[in-house]
């Protein structure tokens, strides 16, 4: 505040505080800075489980399941309906980690998909060291870590407001989908199909 004093009369007034000009752009860049790099581990995160649990789903065939332990050794001690629900908890999660927040529709879903996948990379984690895989547990930890990484980040740090869906929403979301049945869905059902194992 200004005091100015004249003829015995004490006059204040108020003085509005100042902020810095420098702080206003770093804490935007900042924010920008975050929110980028979540959509980013979002999109990657998602096509990555998307495929790694339509591969698995893909195991309902017997003939298929009866090969993949040659590929994936831990496939031999889990039932086949176990990896099955696995890879279609996956794909969802993997769908739900991307679509919510991009479509605004029930953006809360994206953060608990994102937890459900940690806590699925943790529960692997642990079934990989009872059985003395060792090598595998660090990308558990890993993606575990991701996936808790983008549950903070959307539903605390950045998280995404609910809005009216809308025809350009919708139509991204078709691209992503379109993007997933593309680049992640058909080629891991060719693979696994032709390929021997």
């Amino acid at each position: 505040m200004n005091r100015h004093v004249s003829e015995n009369v004490l006059v204040v007034e108020p003085v509005e505080p100042v902020e810095p000009v420098e702080q206003r752009p770093r804490a935007r860049r900042t924010r920008f800075r975050l929110n980028g790099a979540l959509w980013s581990l979002q999109a990657l995160f998602g096509f990555f489980f998307a495929g790694s649990g339509f591969g698995k789903v893909l195991l309902y065939d017997d003939a298929l399941y009866a090969a993949a332990p040659r590929a994936v050794a831990w496939y031999a001690a889990v039932p086949q309906p176990l990896i099955v629900f696995i890879g279609v908890c996956e794909v969802l999660g993997g769908v739900g980690v991307i679509l919510p927040a991009m479509t605004g529709v029930r953006p809360k879903l994206t953060p608990l998909a994102a937890a459900g996948l940690t806590l699925t990379m943790i529960l692997a984690a642990g079934f990989h060291i009872m059985r003395g895989e060792y090598e595998l547990v660090p990308a558990n930890l890993l993606l575990g870590g991701l996936g808790a990484f983008i549950a903070v980040g959307r539903g605390r740090l950045r998280p995404v407001a609910p809005a009216t869906l809308t025809t350009s929403r919708v139509l991204k979301s078709l691209a992503v989908l379109g993007a997933l049945v593309l680049l992640v869905f058909a080629p891991t059902w060719y693979t696994m199909t032709n390929v021997q194992f």
